[in-house]
């Protein structure tokens, strides 16, 4: 079942996820329910807080995306990222390898609103994956800035909070709009 996404002026959005101690059913089953949602929001990646639960669990799957190449590495050997995907990232530790670089990002919780954000362009990952399972991996281009934005997600952290202050001027209109509408949406449902 598709799920609705939060949008930006949702208090849960900053919230910090709690740590998952175990993959039970119900978490099994939210992890098919938010890869639902993502591509059905034609997304590349997805936090617990967007939906909702505020969790340490994060999806990212970058298979249809041809013009931002990323690189992915276990123990050290290269990976072919498309054998890697949906990525399932749940209580992960993410440590910077390398200076940052800019790209533009986007986040289902904004819609329509982009801005260039300055990462570090490749990433050491550790994380239990949807069985449970500890996972590590190097990765670096586009794969690396979404661990990047869908792990600040789980700290309560949005992409805006990364932006310079020239960039957050330039949408701070679109951003006063969307939290207008939501916060009225909110306050229409009872919250």
């Amino acid at each position: 079942m598709a799920l609705t996404v939060l949008k930006y002026g949702h208090p849960m959005l900053r919230q910090k996820g709690a740590r998952i101690e175990q993959v039970t059913p119900e978490i099994k089953r939210l992890i098919g329910e938010m890869l639902e949602t993502m591509y059905g929001a034609r997304g590349i990646g997805l936090a617990a807080q967007q939906i909702g639960r505020a969790l340490q669990m994060t999806i990212i799957d970058l298979r249809e995306v041809a013009d931002r190449p990323s690189t992915l590495e276990m123990k050290g050997e290269p990976i072919e990222i498309a054998h890697f995907m949906p990525l399932v990232l749940i209580n992960p530790q993410v440590t910077p390898v390398a200076d940052p670089v800019s790209g533009p990002e986007g986040c289902l919780s904004f819609s329509e609103i982009y801005a260039e954000i300055a990462r570090p362009e490749s990433v050491e990952v550790t994380a239990l994956n949807e069985q449970g399972e500890r996972v590590e991996f190097r990765c670096g281009g586009l794969l690396a800035r979404a661990v990047q934005h869908e792990t600040d997600h789980l700290q309560g952290i949005l992409f805006i909070d990364r932006m310079t202050r020239e960039a957050k001027e330039e949408i701070k209109p679109q951003l006063e709009r969307l939290q207008a509408e939501t916060k009225a949406a909110l306050k229409d449902l009872g919250h």
